[in-house]
């Protein structure tokens, strides 16, 4: 999938401007599902605009500057269900942290500790976001979603306290090795 696909789909909830869509899908509910860019949402939605798969309006208010409204239409909502419907390309997972964590032997472990604890406390920020998330959806299939993420992220959460200890014994190991010979 892509920032095509990725506006269809936010807009298939509602309308919304250029920047609504950049801000759900660089930092908000929609950041999840597909890597775009700030320069990808723009372009984006001036094709699906020019395909007549999206819909813009100016919307003035008095005392500021024109915002531009898109919304999806019935050609659009189309576009969007055949997307979903072709075969999709693997979940990427990128994760800085866990490079960290593979190399620990290259890691103070005061500072693998404090990796660590950011870590468990980022997650423990995302649990608590998702079940707000969870307690005010009404859609089954948003609703399934969030329970999955919420899945997901317990799992890790509970994998880091359970096992930080370990984590922190085997970091530093080959600093260690270093400094005795």
């Amino acid at each position: 999938m892509n920032a095509r696909t990725l506006c269809l789909a936010i807009l298939n909830f509602g309308e919304a401007t250029g920047y609504e869509i950049r801000k759900k899908s660089i930092e908000g509910e929609f950041s999840y599902f597909v890597d775009t860019s700030f320069g990808a949402i723009y372009p984006a939605l001036s094709r699906l605009t020019d395909e007549g798969l999206v819909e813009c309006r100016d919307e003035v208010h008095p005392g500021k500057p024109a915002r531009k409204v898109y919304s999806i239409t019935p050609k659009g909502r189309d576009a969007f269900v055949d997307a979903l419907n072709q075969p999709i390309e693997q979940d990427v997972f990128k994760s800085p942290f866990l490079l960290t964590a593979m190399c620990c032997e290259f890691v103070d472990p005061k500072h693998m500790a404090k990796v660590i604890d950011e870590r468990i406390e980022y997650l423990k920020n995302k649990l608590e976001f998702l079940s707000a998330a969870k307690s005010d959806c009404d859609m089954p299939g948003a609703a399934w979603t969030l329970h999955y993420g919420s899945a997901v992220f317990e799992a890790s959460y509970e994998y880091l306290v359970k096992n930080r200890d370990a984590l922190i014994a085997m970091s530093g190991s080959a600093q260690s090795a270093e400094a005795a010979e």
